[in-house]
């Protein structure tokens, strides 16, 4: 991955409107010129960058979730970066892939949707530590989904929904600004 372009990529995202994503970015810009493996999951100290998708349902009208079982909270699908991942974009397509299946819109440029840095709650296998997370947005080609091992449940939320079940203030905020370029 091209932590250059990454970089170029992040430093021109702005949102004057969402002060937390704004403060992540500042902190991912920072990890990126600080550290020379700032996407190794064994980096807990400042953490590392993870990637995750926004898939938006066909009608554009909910976003994809999945119930992940080690933190027992409904969550966008994301996780860490890999070696063979090209980009960024890559990453998050391929973590949407392996944890819900969903096809996505080959035809729907995916985009930078958000960005997030949240801590991790240790435990046997790793300390405390912090995500500094890149959502990107996606749209599915179909509403089918299959639930992986990492996740107890995977479904379509739409915003009358999110209260009940605890969906995160940067989805909603990410999802209330979402947009599709075809």
């Amino acid at each position: 991955m091209n932590i250059v372009e990454l970089r170029a990529q992040i430093a021109a995202w702005t949102d004057a409107t969402d002060g937390e994503a704004m403060k992540s970015r500042d902190l991912i810009l920072s990890l990126l010129d600080g550290t020379p493996e700032p996407f190794a999951r064994h980096q807990f100290a400042p953490g590392h960058i993870t990637a995750t998708g926004m898939v938006l349902h066909p009608d554009q009208d909910a976003v994809l979730t999945v119930h992940h079982k080690r933190l027992d909270r409904w969550l966008l699908p994301g996780g860490h970066v890999e070696a063979g991942d090209t980009d960024i974009f890559a990453a998050a397509a391929r973590e949407v892939l392996e944890e819900t299946a969903a096809p996505l819109v080959d035809a729907v440029a995916p985009y930078i949707a958000g960005l997030d840095v949240h801590s991790i709650p240790g435990n046997a296998k790793e300390p405390y530590h912090l995500h500094h997370d890149v959502v990107i947005g996606f749209v599915a080609a179909s509403e089918v989904l299959q639930v992986s091992e990492e996740s107890c449940a995977v479904a379509w939320r739409r915003p009358d929904e999110f209260d009940a079940f605890g969906i995160p203030g940067n989805v909603r905020r990410a999802f209330a600004k979402r947009r599709v370029r075809l």
